[in-house]
């Protein structure tokens, strides 16, 4: 018998994941999130970097800690590593996760975790003095066309001078698999960085979605006809922190 092929069906792949290595006590090679692009290229990495403990968050998350401030939000909390990392310092934060599999995860470490997106926040979850998007969760930016109502958005949920914190990767100096997408990119009128790419775990896919590697200069662009401006940034190599404020006008 010929051997048959289908598309994988879908559903919480990414939340699966993490409930796989929280079941495995964190073990180092429990559970591995696969991520695949729409060009075929697929990615693995250990589970685990979404359990890291405060003391080994790298140094842009720890800055990133400690600027936060007031009632707080972790967008795309995960498994609540750094919603954790802020509850240790006794600040208030609610995590919120479009993934069911992630809420329950971080749910049962003690984070205050909600379901939702950006786009689709919980009713009656209020306004926040600090919007966090770790993890280079910039990438929820999406691209070009999508940012401009993702930072609407956000506002949507912020108070008056509230901060918008977020990590972000240039992608600039790619090896050459990436380098060849980004000039596929460019061909097609998208942003360099942006990827468009679904999440596997066994015979379960999430749909596919869009995620933005994006320079600081890119990241200047997106923002200016957008109600926040520049506070400050960090960089480290590739990656970086920015410091976002809500414009009061």
């Amino acid at each position: 018998m010929e051997p048959t092929t289908s598309e994988p069906r879908i559903g919480d792949a990414f939340g699966r994941t993490l409930q796989r290595c929280w079941a495995a006590g964190m073990a180092p090679g429990a559970a591995f999130e696969i991520t695949e692009r729409d060009d075929g290229y697929i990615s693995t990495a250990d589970a685990l970097r979404y359990f890291t403990p405060l003391d080994d968050l790298s140094d842009l998350d720890q800055t990133a800690v400690a600027l936060a401030r007031g009632r707080i939000l972790d967008v795309g909390t995960g498994a609540g590593r750094h919603a954790l990392a802020l509850q240790q310092q006794g600040k208030d934060v609610v995590g919120l996760d479009p993934s069911p599999g992630a809420v329950e995860v971080a749910c049962q470490r003690g984070v205050a975790a909600e379901l939702g997106s950006i786009a689709h926040p919980p009713e009656g979850i209020g306004t926040f003095d600090t919007l966090l998007l770790l993890g280079n969760n910039l990438g929820l930016l999406q691209g070009a066309q999508a940012a401009p109502g993702v930072l609407r958005q956000l506002a949507s949920l912020a108070r008056p001078g509230a901060l918008l914190i977020g990590t972000g990767m240039d992608p600039a100096g790619s090896d050459p698999d990436h380098a060849a997408y980004q000039d596929r990119n460019r061909i097609r009128g998208r942003m360099p960085g942006q990827i468009r790419m679904r999440v596997r775990g066994g015979a379960v896919a999430t749909e596919w979605f869009d995620y933005l590697l994006l320079n600081p200069h890119e990241l200047d662009r997106l923002i200016q006809p957008s109600p926040w401006r520049w506070e400050t940034i960090h960089e480290q190599g590739p990656k970086y922190l920015a410091v976002l404020h809500l414009n009061p006008s």
